[in-house]
This record gives structure tokens, C-alpha cells and sequence, in this order.
């Protein structure tokens, strides 16, 4: 894999050219900056800014004045690579908050196993209805515990939203071990990109190290490959990553995710 050019088309066509990842929210390019607007359940963010040293605090304080108008917690979505050298500082100044860096990564979906191999009595679900996306909010918070009980109400409304009204777009899956969920994930496409992005995955602690998280990203990675799909991206944690990096996934950037609340 030529890391220049797919940071290159990653950058293109995920962040300069992003489209809405839900049926709620509209991407807007205004000025030197691509945003994101939705409902509050959705994300709300900048996905791109072509900023230098003399730019990138007057446009960071036209965003915060956009978003606070509207009400709305934001993300900038900063990557390693980005300009200038002390965005991040320029941020943090600004009054944003970074939560943990992750590391993007990225692998050629028809490159990577696509049998999962579950440990005995777990079973793989598709998410297609309210009752589905249910059992992925219960995984979520069995994973993550309390903490992630508003993410997990967040994420409910947008993946039914997208469920519903954009079907293509996305797919979702939950591991059952009997009548319980004990893991997560979904599949975002998007349209027109050589990309989809993996998401979630979070395991139930007493099931981590069977191989459940391996076992959802062979079987996205099968659908991903039968639709045609040729990079898939997943912006991982330092828990993750190693795993990733074993089935053939390769560094592209490290991103940060900058918050400001109102």
C-alpha cells in the first residue's frame, strides 16, 4: 500500500469531499472549512479547515461562534498531519478539550480474513430494527459501563435513523452469547469513496481475549469486500490497534478529537 497516495484520497475524499453520515445532518463548505450540522444526537464537527498561521484563529473562532449559536457541542477533528504545526495549541487556547488520540488506520478489505471464528456458544446478529439496535446499546453499556450510557442513547437514534431512512449506507451487528449482547459493531459507507469506515466493537469485559472483535471485523470486512469496497479505515484505540495491526492494518495519521461545549 502507497501510504502518500491513500492518506491522499483519504484526506480527498473523506474529509475535503465528506458527505452526511445521517439522514439528519448536512455537510457545508464555507470558506476554507467542511462542517457538519445535525441534530444533537448526530456528530457535529469540522471535518476539514485549509488553515495556516495567519488563518487558523480567526476560523476557529467563526466556528465556535457557529456551533454555540446553534446550541450544539462540536468536534474538530484534528489529524497528525494537519496544518499549521500548532493547531492543536490554537485549539486548546480557543477553549477546546482533547479526548484520547486514536490511530487511524486503514487495509485493503479484500486483503483481510472475512471467516469469523467465534468462541463456542456466541453467535453473530444483523441489526436491522428498533429491537436490533436495542441489543447494540445494551452491548455498548455492558462494555463500556456506566460512562457510556448518553453515547450509547446517542448512537441508538442515529444508527435507527440510518436503519431506516438510508439502509444502504450502513450495517450493524451484535454477538449474542444466548440471549445476551456481549458486542457491537457497524459498517458506514460512503457513496462514491473508495472507503467504509468500521466503528464500535467494545467487548463485554468477561469476553475480551476470545477473539468476538476479531470475529466482527472478518465478517464486515467479507460484506465490504462482496460490495465492492476496496479500503476500510477504522480510527482505533491504543486497545484495538494492536489487534487491527495483526490482521494487516497499517498507520495512516494519528486523529485527535477536539471538544468544545457552549
Amino acid at each position: 500500500m502507497d501510504h502518500a497516495e491513500v492518506l491522499s484520497a483519504y484526506d480527498q475524499q473523506i474529509r475535503r469531499d465528506a458527505r452526511s453520515d445521517s439522514p439528519g445532518a448536512r455537510v457545508e463548505r464555507v470558506g476554507a472549512v467542511v462542517r457538519q450540522t445535525g441534530a444533537e444526537y448526530d456528530w457535529n464537527g469540522v471535518h476539514w479547515a485549509d488553515v495556516d498561521a495567519a488563518t487558523a484563529d480567526a476560523v476557529i473562532a467563526e466556528q465556535v461562534r457557529y456551533y454555540t449559536s446553534l446550541g450544539r457541542e462540536f468536534e474538530w477533528k484534528l489529524h497528525s498531519h494537519d496544518r499549521p504545526a500548532d493547531l492543536a495549541d490554537r485549539l486548546r487556547a480557543a477553549g477546546f478539550v482533547p479526548e484520547p488520540p486514536e490511530t487511524v488506520l486503514v487495509a485493503e478489505a479484500a486483503e483481510l480474513p472475512m471467516e469469523p471464528e467465534l468462541p463456542e456458544g456466541v453467535r453473530l446478529m444483523a441489526v436491522t430494527d428498533a429491537a436490533g439496535v436495542r441489543l447494540m446499546a445494551d452491548a455498548h453499556e455492558v462494555a463500556f459501563g456506566e460512562d457510556g450510557s448518553g453515547l450509547s442513547e446517542r448512537l441508538s437514534k442515529r444508527v435507527l435513523t440510518q436503519l431506516t431512512e438510508t439502509p444502504d449506507t450502513i450495517v450493524a451487528v451484535v454477538a449474542m452469547a444466548g440471549g445476551e449482547p456481549v458486542s457491537s459493531a457497524r459498517m458506514e459507507f460512503y457513496p462514491g469513496t473508495d472507503f467504509a469506515g468500521l466503528w464500535g466493537g467494545g467487548t463485554a469485559p468477561q469476553w475480551r481475549g476470545k477473539g468476538i472483535y476479531r470475529a466482527l471485523v472478518a465478517h464486515r470486512a467479507r460484506i465490504a469486500a462482496e460490495r465492492g469496497c476496496r479500503y476500510l479505515q477504522v480510527d482505533a484505540s491504543d486497545d484495538s490497534r494492536p489487534i487491527l495491526q495483526r490482521l494487516g492494518f497499517v498507520p495512516l495519521s494519528v486523529t485527535t478529537p477536539y471538544v468544545y461545549t457552549p
